[in-house]
């Protein structure tokens, strides 16, 4: 399994309304993300849009959809690549400004 580098950078800790707060995924390895998986509970899983995938050596903006509004901060995310590894999950703070995910 691939191993997670998370990358924060606090300008300013405040509760972001989850339908207009934007992050990156940084996809620093070799192999094409073509699904980001995600979770609040880490549990029960979801998909997250995440278009036709994020090639390898990119990173990309992302926003929440306003269905998570009333969602608590702390949700888990792994990664699915186009070899067919998969990341460990791992739990981010998404109340927590310029958040980046790394894959590495």
């Amino acid at each position: 399994m691939r191993g997670w580098l998370c990358s924060v950078a606090l300008l300013l800790a405040s509760p972001a309304a989850f339908a207009e707060y934007t992050f990156q995924i940084s996809n620093n390895t070799d192999s094409k993300i073509v699904a980001v998986h995600v979770s609040e509970d880490g549990d029960t899983w979801g998909e997250f849009n995440i278009g036709s995938g994020i090639p390898a050596g990119k990173t990309a903006e992302m926003s929440w959809d306003s269905s998570t509004d009333e969602s608590g901060c702390g949700w888990f995310f792994m990664a699915t690549f186009a070899d067919g590894s998969e990341s460990d999950a791992v739990e981010f703070d998404f109340c927590e400004d310029e958040l980046v995910i790394e894959f590495n």
